[in-house]
């Protein structure tokens, strides 16, 4: 297990959790075999292909209980079958913005803690703009349209030498920061097809490229069997987190960003049309262009309902948009 940098002791990955005063929510997973964090990066192909494959072999751990501990109060969970869980509460005190660390512990049924993991909440205003965005083929060159192209970047590449859209990482930092102050930007939420396995991949690569932190809402885990598949998830998922997002922030508007290559235009009219005045912009990118007529007949309907649309092809036309609807500066 050493020599593959796979480790059996037990693990509690805690993801981005979310909310306000009243709804704080946080998800994560305990498994008992899963990838040590990766230290060292390089080009050479099969590094990178056996980092990537790591990531699929894991082992979630089922029907165990999770606790919390929050300003006195102790919130518990269980994991389900596939070893996810998730910790809903509500603070009943007001919560400052910002990122509050917290720690998740796995216990065993007399309370013996056995493992723990360490995370971050973070707690947004209320009054500003909210972003959702996609990753894939939205600001990660993904081509998610194209299996074997996608399989190539995905095997062959690693968080360090895959590649932003050329100014999508300014296009989002200009968001961040509309109509709010510096030191108090919109939260981004991250809403992708793509598997919580690659959760530590997917945020190396936000950190180092210096997009928005922000929060993470991915697919179920996949196992080694399922690798072929990864990115290939059934997308009314996908509807039902931007959905719990929604509605975890019922006064503010959302902005959400998405690309031309599989769902997310028919995904975003489905939003629309279940959250009326929900939603401010709609930012397509077009990476697919065989549906470029179908994109554009679903934005145009969208117009119609007075949601301003954006399908571009590179972000200074989304940059320019932006400051056209008086969104940035």
């Amino acid at each position: 297990m050493r020599w593959l940098r796979l480790s059996r002791s037990l693990q509690v990955k805690v993801y981005h959790g979310y909310g306000h005063t009243k709804s704080m929510v946080v998800y994560g997973h305990v498994i008992s075999l899963g990838p040590s964090p990766r230290k060292k990066y390089t080009n050479r192909l099969w590094i990178n292909l056996f980092a990537l494959i790591r990531l699929f072999i894991v082992r979630p751990v089922k029907y165990v209980n999770v606790r919390l501990k929050w300003e006195g109060k102790v919130i518990q969970s269980r994991t389900d079958k596939a070893g996810f869980f998730k910790l809903e509460w509500s603070a009943g005190t007001k919560v400052a913005f910002g990122w509050h660390k917290i720690k998740v512990e796995m216990t065993d049924d007399k309370g013996n803690v056995l493992s723990t993991g360490a995370g971050s909440i973070f707690i947004p205003h209320s009054t500003q703009f909210g972003f959702i965005s996609d990753i894939d083929d939205t600001f990660l060159i993904s081509h998610s349209s194209d299996l074997w192209k996608r399989l190539y970047v995905l095997f062959t590449k690693n968080a360090l030498s895959r590649m932003p859209f050329e100014g999508v990482v300014e296009h989002y930092r200009l968001l961040a920061h509309a109509h709010t102050p510096k030191e108090e930007p919109n939260p981004f939420f991250y809403v992708s097809s793509s598997e919580w396995n690659l959760y530590d991949y997917i945020l190396k690569f936000t950190v180092v490229r210096e997009l928005p932190p922000g929060v993470f809402l991915l697919s179920p885990l996949k196992r080694f069997s399922e690798l072929l598949k990864t990115g290939q998830n059934r997308h009314s998922g996908k509807f039902m987190r931007i959905s719990r997002i929604l509605k975890a922030f019922p006064k503010q508007k959302f902005i959400l960003l998405g690309d031309s290559s599989q769902q997310d235009p028919y995904i975003y009219a489905s939003i629309i049309d279940h959250f009326p005045g929900r939603i401010h912009a709609v930012y397509i990118r077009d990476v697919h262009h065989k549906n470029q007529s179908k994109v554009e007949e679903v934005l145009l309907n969208l117009e119609s309902k007075g949601v301003t649309c954006c399908f571009f092809r590179h972000s200074y036309e989304a940059i320019i948009h932006s400051r056209n609807i008086g969104l940035i500066e």
